[in-house]
């Protein structure tokens, strides 16, 4: 078992994230609610979390590109893992994020990648999304208290197709 790995200076001393590690800063453009179908009303995602998401995107584009789609998850996030490292994106891999029931500890949840502590990315090699796949990645949101998650699916032709944003 892998545990959270702190790689390229995302290194913080708390491995565990918190509604204080939300992005704060300029805002603009809309933004995609945690609802299938959008929501009126939510808060623009900052600029800076709007780079962050688009230089992880263009990382699974290249690692779609050299691998193609047809292989396991856990061989696309190694992959992905690699890439990062190599643009020098800070990011935690397989962050265990502690699950509560009524203020009561109810055990953790493993997320695939956080990346810089701002952006909860989940992988996934399946032959299409599902809704349920949407609805992990808002509560992983939650969980976490981050605002923003990528689902990236590698199992299509163009990794464009398997790329979704899901904003909390």
């Amino acid at each position: 078992m892998r545990g959270h790995q702190l790689r390229q200076g995302a290194g913080a001393e708390n491995p565990i994230l918190t509604r204080s590690h939300r992005g704060h800063g300029a805002h603009r453009g809309e933004v995609e609610s945690g609802c299938v179908g959008g929501q009126k009303g939510v808060q623009p995602i900052p600029d800076e979390l709007n780079r962050l998401s688009e230089a992880v995107i263009g990382a699974a584009i290249e690692v779609h590109r050299v691998l193609g789609p047809g292989f396991v998850e856990s061989v696309y996030e190694e992959a992905l893992c690699q890439e990062l490292g190599l643009r020098s994106i800070p990011f935690e891999h397989q962050v265990e994020v502690p699950l509560q029931y009524k203020q009561k500890s109810i055990g953790t949840h493993r997320l695939d990648l956080v990346i810089d502590r701002r952006l909860v990315v989940e992988l996934k090699a399946v032959e299409e999304t599902a809704r349920v796949h949407k609805a992990q990645v808002l509560s992983y949101l939650k969980a976490s208290g981050l605002r923003l998650g990528l689902l990236i699916n590698f199992n299509v032709p163009q990794l464009i197709r398997g790329i979704e944003r899901i904003a909390n």
